[in-house]
């Protein structure tokens, strides 16, 4: 008799590889505005994540924001954040998640909300001055 497996959903795992990879960046804590996941530096969101149909993510992205955007699973984030380069990014129950895009544009943001102080921290060499303590919140 054949074990059953179950299928992982793409979605619970991008949400996840997203988070720990965040959680992992210098004073970054976790929250649940609205309901949301929000990783935030020192009280400023650099991810937004919902999984109310499918996944939805918005990050901020100076830098490539008018590059993500050519992409069809992106737009323009509403409530006038478009303006400072915050790009949303919608995946339905099914898609494939770019996770590699997705991981490139979390650091992207996070370099772009955290203090210099703390961006410079995720180019030192390991074991090196990265070891600023974090702090994580779950609400």
């Amino acid at each position: 008799m054949r074990k059953r497996t179950k299928s992982k959903d793409p979605h619970d795992a991008a949400e996840k590889a997203l988070t720990t990879q965040g959680l992992g960046y210098p004073e970054t804590t976790e929250d649940f505005p609205w309901g949301h996941r929000a990783l935030k530096v020192r009280g400023k969101a650099f991810i937004f994540m919902s999984r109310e149909a499918g996944l939805s993510l918005s990050v901020k992205l100076p830098s490539s924001s008018h590059v993500a955007l050519d992409l069809p699973f992106t737009e323009p984030t509403g409530y006038g954040l478009a303006r400072s380069g915050w790009v949303t990014a919608s995946f339905a129950p099914g898609d494939a998640v770019p996770l590699g895009i997705l991981s490139q544009w979390l650091e992207e943001s996070y370099r772009a909300v955290a203090p210099k102080r703390l961006s410079a921290l995720l180019d030192a060499p390991e074991g090196g001055a990265r070891s600023v303590p974090r702090s994580r919140k779950r609400s």
